[in-house]
């Protein structure tokens, strides 16, 4: 019944927001990263790029990579972005299901 209530209060409307809005912020990361390589400056380190992928960052870093071009070439990009991508989809459809009822009755 909690996740009933969850739903009918906004509260899922909050979630994908705050969703979204982390995913901008990693696809900015990974274009201030780029910017960065090409001034020669002090860059993001990788693991801080792979990492807020994964943790719910997956479109933003996925498709920040693609449209800045930028890790394109680095094979634990290749791998791990997909991946994140991937993780990121499941664990979203699976909490839209859950908040919905469709699984976890």
């Amino acid at each position: 019944m909690g996740r009933y209530i969850l739903a009918s209060s906004g509260a899922m409307k909050w979630i994908l927001i705050a969703y979204a809005i982390w995913n901008v912020l990693v696809f900015l990361l990974f274009g201030l990263d780029k910017v960065k390589a090409k001034a020669e400056a002090q860059r993001i380190k990788e693991s801080t790029l792979i990492w807020c992928s994964f943790v719910f960052g997956g479109f933003g870093g996925y498709f920040g990579s693609k449209v800045f071009h930028h890790k394109t070439q680095k094979a634990k990009f290749k791998v791990l972005l997909p991946v994140a991508l991937i993780l990121n989809i499941l664990v979203l459809v699976a909490a839209i299901a859950w908040f919905m009822g469709i699984i976890g009755k």
